[in-house]
């Protein structure tokens, strides 16, 4: 299974992981002065993506972005059982993180509408994480940390820094929460937190099943077992708001089904957006001016979510109007 997953005649040594992670080892003022410099352009690019809605410039915000290596760092650290890579990597990740957030917040003092840049896709894909959000994540992981591992699959890691998304989110977390968006900004940060909980908990793993542990100096044997227990919690937490979040588009896409039924012997009638506030499900409804008794739709979504929501539907009289070709 070791030589299936990392080949001796590709594997590389713990000082060369060291040099590649450990921002403190070898030239450090050059990695240190890069690691900043690249983190400032990314926080820069990611932010001004956000803000004008550009897949392409996030996309180039996230290969530039070089969290990924404290974070990675700080997997090596856990393995190998040296808390000085692991204090200094989560010491990087914290200011990095406070850096690209208060670019994000900055920018937002300067836009003339910020509400609109809250309905946008940049910020809306990003401020509800779901499972499979998380999947994505840990999957990322193992594929990163399997790159650095391997001298020849180290190709892979741009496609890695693209899939991870770390940057962005935290762009949008300045961005939402410079534009008066607490709330916005709190989902931002559980994807982030997710994604760094992963990539930690993988890394982990992969250098410790590739032996990475027993190339160690330390004197004291690493306590996995702990270290473990505490970065499984730690993803307990941040998964529980992306379990609800899970379940609740679950529940919007029923909700919105049901209340296609509902209207189904309607002429024109047409369910728009279906949203949920708090325990409230807002259904917005185009049509005329009677519809079905509203009893009908309530027995029927009561049936589909475990306990009893309070039903808003959002009623406007009319109909649907297409210019002809």
């Amino acid at each position: 299974m070791l030589a299936f997953l990392v080949p001796d005649s590709q594997r590389r040594s713990l000082d060369e992981l060291d040099e590649r992670l450990d921002l403190a080892a070898g030239d450090s003022g050059a990695k240190r002065s890069a690691f900043w410099i690249m983190l400032t352009l990314s926080g820069i690019i990611a932010v001004a993506g956000v803000v004008s809605d550009s897949t392409a410039t996030v996309i180039g915000a996230m290969i530039v972005a070089p969290l990924s290596t404290p974070i990675l760092g700080a997997g090596l650290g856990i393995a190998t059982g040296r808390g000085s890579p692991v204090f200094r990597s989560a010491l990087h990740v914290l200011l990095g993180l406070l850096l690209v957030v208060a670019f994000g917040y900055l920018f937002a003092q300067v836009l003339l509408n910020p509400t609109n840049v809250l309905t946008n896709s940049q910020v809306l894909g990003r401020t509800s994480p779901t499972l499979a959000d998380l999947m994505a994540a840990i999957a990322t992981g193992f594929a990163g940390s399997i790159a650095i591992t391997r001298r020849d699959v180290g190709d892979v890691l741009p496609g890695v820094a693209i899939a991870i998304s770390l940057v962005p989110p935290l762009a949008v977390v300045g961005v939402c929460l410079g534009s008066g968006a607490p709330s916005l900004a709190l989902g931002a940060l559980v994807l982030f937190a997710s994604n760094v909980v992963a990539m930690v908990i993988t890394s982990t793993l992969v250098l410790v099943v590739a032996g990475y542990a027993k190339e160690s100096r330390t004197t004291e044997s690493p306590r996995h077992g702990r270290v473990f227990l505490l970065l499984a919690s730690a993803l307990v937490v941040v998964a529980i708001p992306m379990v609800i979040n899970s379940l609740t588009s679950l529940w919007v896409r029923q909700i919105h089904d049901a209340a296609e039924q509902w209207l189904a012997s309607v002429p024109d009638a047409q369910v728009g957006s279906v949203t949920w506030q708090a325990d409230t499900a807002v259904i917005e409804v185009l049509g005329p001016q009677d519809l079905p008794p509203i009893d009908e739709l309530e027995k029927s979504i009561d049936a589909l979510v475990p306990w009893n929501p309070q039903i808003v539907v959002v009623h406007a009289v009319g109909s649907r109007i297409e210019a002809a070709e």
